[in-house]
C-alpha cells in the first residue's frame, strides 16, 4: 500500500463499552491493559476463554463515551455476548455501533506525515477529530481511521487519497502472519500465546487479572510454548483439519483455508528451523510456511 492510498474495511464491527465502570470492567477480563488507553494511545487485546484459548481479538480505542472495540464483524454478537457474561451488576453498557462506524487503514509514512503536521509523536492522533491510530500488532499494517462514513470520505478527499481494494491489505497482513480473514475457525482451537498475541501486543503480563491469565501466564513462565500460528501458502486448495506432514511426521493442521490460510504448527520436538523453509504436505498438497515477522 502506497502513501497516497487508503482501503476501506468494510466488513468490521465496532462496539461501545460506556459507563462509569467501564474501565475496570474490561481491565478485569482482556489481556492488554485498560490504563495505557488514551487520547494518544490505543492498543490491540482478546478475551481469552477461562482456559486462556482463543475467543475474540479486537482493539480498544478512547471514546468521549467511554471506549470503542473494533472487531472482526462476525465477531459482534458473539464479543457483546461474551463480554455480557462478566458485566454482572457492573454500572457499564455495551451497545453495537457497527452502523455509525467504518475503518479505513493508510500507510505508515502517510501516518508519519499527519503526526509531523500535528507535531505529535504519539500512536494515537486526532485528525479532524477523527481518532488514527498505528496498528499495535505490526507498523507495516499501517494506520487506521475509525470514522464515520461521511467524515472518512471527506478525509480521504482532503488528503487526496485514493481507494484501493482490500485484497491488497489482506495479503500484506498474510505475510506478515497476521490473521485478518477466517478468525471464527480459531474460536477455542488453541490458546492465546499460540495466536502469537504476545508478539502482537495483545498481552501484558504486568497488568494483572484476565481471563485466562493463569494458563496463560504458566505457559509463558514455564516455556510451555510449543506451537504457533503461521501463515501458509499453496498453490492448491487447502482445507480446515487438513493435517500438515513434514518427512511423514505430523507437525500441525489448517485452521483457516482460503484466501489466506494458517496452519497450527509445531515449534519443537521437531524444531521449526528444521522445515520452515521446505515443502510440506497438507493431506497431501504441497505448501509451505510464509516468510514472515
Amino acid at each position: 500500500m502506497k502513501k497516497d492510498q487508503v482501503v476501506i474495511l468494510e466488513k468490521r464491527g465496532v462496539i461501545l463499552v460506556s459507563g462509569e465502570d467501564s474501565k475496570d470492567f474490561l481491565q478485569n477480563i482482556i489481556t492488554n491493559d485498560i490504563n495505557k488507553v488514551s487520547n494518544k494511545n490505543s492498543v490491540f487485546a482478546a478475551l481469552l476463554t477461562p482456559q486462556g484459548k482463543y475467543l475474540n481479538e479486537f482493539f480498544v480505542i478512547k471514546n468521549n463515551k467511554g471506549y470503542l472495540l473494533d472487531c472482526s464483524d462476525n465477531f459482534t454478537k458473539e464479543l457483546i455476548k461474551d463480554l455480557s457474561k462478566y458485566k454482572l451488576r457492573s454500572k457499564v453498557k455495551i451497545e453495537d455501533f457497527s452502523s455509525e462506524f467504518v475503518i479505513g487503514v493508510i500507510n505508515d509514512s502517510k501516518f508519519k506525515e499527519l503526526q509531523d503536521e500535528l507535531k505529535s509523536n504519539e500512536n494515537t492522533i486526532t485528525y479532524r477529530d477523527t481518532p488514527i491510530f498505528l496498528d499495535p500488532r505490526n507498523k507495516k499494517l499501517g494506520a487506521r481511521i475509525i470514522s464515520n462514513l461521511e467524515k472518512l470520505y471527506l478525509t480521504i478527499k482532503k488528503l487526496n487519497l485514493s481507494i484501493i481494494d482490500s485484497k491488497e491489505y489482506f495479503s500484506l497482513a498474510h505475510k506478515l502472519g497476521v490473521p485478518e480473514k477466517g478468525l471464527l475457525n480459531l474460536k477455542d482451537q488453541l490458546f492465546g500465546l499460540e495466536a502469537n498475541f504476545e508478539t502482537l501486543q495483545a498481552i501484558d503480563f504486568k497488568k494483572g487479572c484476565f481471563v485466562g491469565q493463569e494458563n496463560t501466564a504458566r505457559m509463558k513462565l514455564k516455556n510451555k510454548l510449543r506451537r504457533r500460528l503461521l501463515p501458509i501458502s499453496s498453490s492448491e486448495k487447502l482445507n480446515i483439519g487438513d493435517e500438515i506432514t513434514f518427512n511423514n511426521i505430523k507437525i500441525g493442521k489448517i485452521l483457516i483455508d482460503q484466501p489466506y490460510p494458517f496452519g497450527l504448527i509445531k515449534v519443537l520436538e521437531p524444531n521449526l528451523e528444521d522445515f520452515e523453509d521446505k515443502i510440506l504436505l497438507a493431506n497431501n498438497k504441497e505448501c509451505k510456511i510464509l516468510e514472515h515477522v
